[in-house]
């Protein structure tokens, strides 16, 4: 069962790097690739957690779909911890 619940998380993080680039490139309001290398920073905490822009749809929509993937991934997480 932990080997499932493993290739699960594997194949769950797959699409973390396109979520994550496009909420980035929203927060810091660039298209630039480097966006995607750099480390994690206050206003990408700041963006997920509260409404930094509460008149950008595509933010607000680029944040509901985030937060949803991150749920789900913290949860197959601690399922796999509890195996």
């Amino acid at each position: 069962m932990k080997t499932i619940l493993f290739v699960i998380l594997i194949i769950w993080g797959i699409p973390s790097s396109y979520f994550r680039s496009k909420f980035r490139k929203i927060i810091y309001q660039t298209d630039d690739w480097k966006i995607n290398i750099k480390p994690l920073f206050k206003k990408e905490i700041v963006g997920l957690l509260s409404n930094i822009y509460p008149n950008n749809k595509q933010y607000l929509k680029a944040r509901k779909y985030y937060v949803i993937y991150l749920l789900v991934y913290f949860f197959l997480f601690l399922v796999y911890l509890k195996y």
